[in-house]
């Protein structure tokens, strides 16, 4: 099986965080959470994967994963020159897959529950689609299936319904065979004027097409928002010291649930409270406190503050006595107190601050 990471989108929810780069990109719990569907895919057994990438910062995506020999696999770019949707991106993956099945995965979505068993399943089967479901709270915001009374068959899928027809949400990750590929030639634009993965999956059962469901047990999240970022931070946070915790680097040092990373060093006035990552050549103190479900990236430095429930990323300087809750601090930003002591803000779109 080939595998397939959808890695296009403006991410335009997430501005300021999305104008230097793709969503996929920001980092949960120190790791880009497109590497989350990588690894995923690479456990399973698929080494053969192709990234699509679009306009924005394509040169980023290519940077970070190269041809993915550090990360144990062989990477494929194809190139989508506009977002028209999921369905237009498998439809530029044809020669890529050739005869094979195979797996598409959102860039932006974390699963909980690795696709090991998924993948075997598929492989051993005779259906053309297995889709996985998840049950969530909101289900106007995704496309939503309708089961059948029949056990394991589908009735109806839609997407983004305004009265949903249940809570069973289709979550970003399919595994297709190239019969795919005719039904997406079928295909009309939607009212967004994209060619919606739902509607291909709904005409290929309106073919007669075998397709089959399962029911994802643990987590999965779509990382579509800044809260949907942190939650799903604290949800991979969650998972440090425990049997199935997520991939960390080797060369952290793990205690209980806090990893630290190489050259970190903390004060003897600061403290930590786990869940926790910290990067590597860190510098914390003095009068720090940090936690629960803090990530701090590399090479930051952060004094007489308090941190939780938040993202900082790469080269970060905090060195005022603030309390920060709730929020992402991207790359090479700094937080200091001002000699003036007047408060002076420059803020990318949709910045979102309490005082």
């Amino acid at each position: 099986m080939k595998g397939i990471i959808l890695h296009g989108g403006h991410g335009t929810r997430l501005r300021p965080l999305t104008h230097t780069g793709p969503k996929q990109l920001l980092p949960i719990a120190n790791k880009p959470m497109s590497q989350y569907a990588l690894e995923d895919l690479k456990t399973a057994g698929i080494t053969d994967i192709g990234i699509i990438i679009g306009d924005v910062h394509p040169d980023k995506v290519k940077e970070y994963y190269g041809d993915g020999q550090k990360f144990g696999v062989t990477i494929t770019y194809i190139y989508q020159d506009q977002p028209k949707g999921i369905s237009h991106a498998i439809s530029l993956c044809k020669d890529f897959v050739g005869n094979d099945k195979f797996v598409v995965y959102l860039g932006d979505n974390v699963l909980r529950k690795n696709l090991v068993d998924y993948v075997k399943n598929f492989q051993n089967s005779e259906s053309d689609a297995l889709i996985l479901l998840c049950k969530v709270d909101d289900p106007q915001r995704f496309g939503i299936a309708e089961l059948g009374k029949t056990p394991g068959k589908i009735k109806k899928i839609i997407e983004k319904p305004k009265i949903p027809i249940s809570d069973l949400a289709v979550i970003g990750i399919y595994f297709l065979t190239p019969k795919i590929f005719d039904i997406i030639n079928q295909l009309k634009p939607s009212w967004r004027g994209e060619l919606e993965i739902t509607d291909a999956l709904q005409l290929l059962m309106d073919k007669k097409n075998k397709i089959e469901y399962d029911v994802v047990t643990g987590w999965w999240k779509d990382t579509g928002t800044p809260e949907d970022i942190i939650h799903a931070n604290k949800l991979v946070l969650d998972s440090i010291g425990t049997e199935n915790q997520f991939l960390i680097d080797a060369d952290s040092a793990i205690k209980d649930n806090i990893v630290i990373g190489n050259g970190t060093e903390i004060s003897n006035d600061s403290f930590v409270v786990g869940p926790a990552i910290i990067g590597k050549n860190c510098k914390i103190g003095p009068a720090v406190k940090i936690g629960p479900y803090v990530s701090i990236g590399e090479n930051c430095i952060l004094k007489n503050c308090t941190v939780e429930d938040s993202i900082i990323m790469n080269d970060c300087t905090i060195n005022t006595t603030t309390n920060l809750s709730c929020s992402i601090i991207a790359h090479g930003s700094e937080i200091i107190d001002s000699k003036t002591k007047k408060n002076q803000f420059l803020l990318g779109e949709r910045s979102n601050i309490r005082i």
